[in-house]
C-alpha cells in the first residue's frame, strides 16, 4: 500500500496528498519519523514483564498523531515533531535490533499516520527472522479500515478509551467523534484477535488490552466509559484486559483545559469500585504512586 494521494488513515479522513509530501491534519507527511527504539520497562506486565528485568517491550515511538491531548505526556513527539527521518528499510532493522535486545515483543506507539511504511518494514523484517508478537499501540482513534488492513499483521493491540463524552473528547482532544470511532474500532479489533493467549512465561501473544486513563475531575465519563466497555464485552462475547491508569500528570496544556492537578485517591477508587460492579475484573489497576514523571521515557532518539 503506498502513502494515499487523498488520506483517510485516520477518522479525520483530513484528504491531504500525503504522497506528494503535503503536510496531514496529523502532522506527518510524506517522511516516516520515529523518535525512540528501546526496551520499555513500564508497560502492563502480560507485555514488559519484571520492570527490574534487563528484557522489556520493544518500543517504538512514532512521531506525530491524529489526536490533540490538551495532557499528552508524549507531546514532544505528539505535537511538536521531534523525530528522526528513516527508510523502511532502517525501520525494519530497527524492528529486528531490539529482538536482538531481547525484546519480548514489538510494541508499535502510535503509528497509523505511517500505515503503509509500517506495513512494508514488517514484512521485510519477517523475511529477515522478525518472530515477535507485534502490539499496537493506538489512542484507539482509528477508522475500522485501518483496523482490516493491520490484521495479519498485528497480534495485541493495547488501545485506550479515552471517553464517552463527544463533548470533553471535542474540549480535551479536538475529536468529537472519538466515541463512536473508538468503539467501532474496538469491536474490529475484538473481532480480529479475539481472546488473551499467553505463553507459558505469561507474556500476552495474542488479545486485546483496553486502557483507560481516568482524568481529574471527569469521574462521571470515566465511568461511562467502563459501561460502555462493560457492554462491549456483553455483545461481543470475547474476553479482553482492561487496564485502569492513575498516572495522570498535567503535562503539556493540561492546566489550560481545568487539568491543572493529578486525581485524587477517592476519585480513583470510585472507578475501581464501577469496574468491579460492572465485572470488568480480569485485568490492569495502577498504584496511585504511578503517576511519576520518569515513567515518561526521553525522546533522544536512542535507537534511531
Amino acid at each position: 500500500m503506498p502513502l494515499p494521494h487523498h488520506c483517510t488513515l485516520c477518522p479525520r479522513s483530513c484528504g491531504a496528498d500525503r504522497a506528494a509530501g503535503q503536510t496531514g491534519f496529523c502532522g506527518a507527511d510524506d517522511r516516516l519519523l520515529v523518535a525512540r527504539a528501546a526496551l520499555h520497562h513500564w508497560e502492563e506486565p502480560c507485555l514488559s514483564g519484571d520492570p527490574d528485568a534487563e528484557t522489556g517491550s520493544g518500543t517504538v515511538f512514532f512521531s506525530h498523531c491524529s489526536l490533540r491531548c490538551c495532557y499528552c505526556q508524549n507531546h514532544p513527539i505528539s505535537q511538536q515533531g521531534v523525530g528522526r527521518a528513516v527508510t523502511v528499510e532502517r525501520l525494519s532493522e530497527i524492528f529486528l535490533e531490539l529482538q536482538q535486545k531481547g525484546a519480548k515483543n514489538l510494541n508499535l506507539v502510535t503509528a497509523t499516520q505511517y500505515l503503509p511504511q509500517v506495513q512494508a518494514a514488517l514484512c521485510l523484517a519477517k523475511s529477515h527472522g522478525l518472530i515477535l508478537p507485534v502490539v499496537y499501540n493506538t489512542g484507539g482513534y482509528e477508522t475500522v479500515e485501518t483496523v482490516r488492513a493491520l490484521d495479519g499483521y498485528v497480534d495485541i493491540w493495547l488501545t485506550d478509551f479515552k471517553y464517552a463524552s463527544s463533548q470533553l473528547a471535542a474540549q480535551l482532544s479536538a475529536a468529537p467523534d472519538y466515541p463512536a470511532a473508538a468503539e467501532a474500532a474496538l469491536r474490529q479489533m475484538l473481532a480480529q484477535t479475539g481472546k488473551p493467549v499467553y505463553n507459558t512465561d505469561g507474556y500476552l501473544q495474542r488479545g486485546v488490552i483496553v486502557r483507560h486513563l481516568v482524568l481529574p475531575g471527569h469521574v462521571a465519563d470515566s465511568r461511562a466509559v467502563l459501561q460502555t466497555l462493560a457492554r462491549l464485552h456483553a455483545e461481543t462475547g470475547v474476553a479482553f484486559l482492561p487496564s485502569l491508569m492513575s498516572q495522570f500528570t498535567p503535562f503539556y496544556k493540561a492546566a489550560e483545559h481545568g487539568l491543572g492537578r493529578r486525581i485524587t485517591s477517592y476519585e480513583y477508587r470510585q472507578i475501581i469500585d464501577e469496574a468491579i460492579r460492572l465485572g470488568l475484573t480480569d485485568g490492569y489497576m495502577q498504584e496511585k504512586s504511578s503517576a511519576r514523571e520518569e515513567y515518561t521515557p526521553p525522546f533522544d532518539l536512542e535507537g534511531v
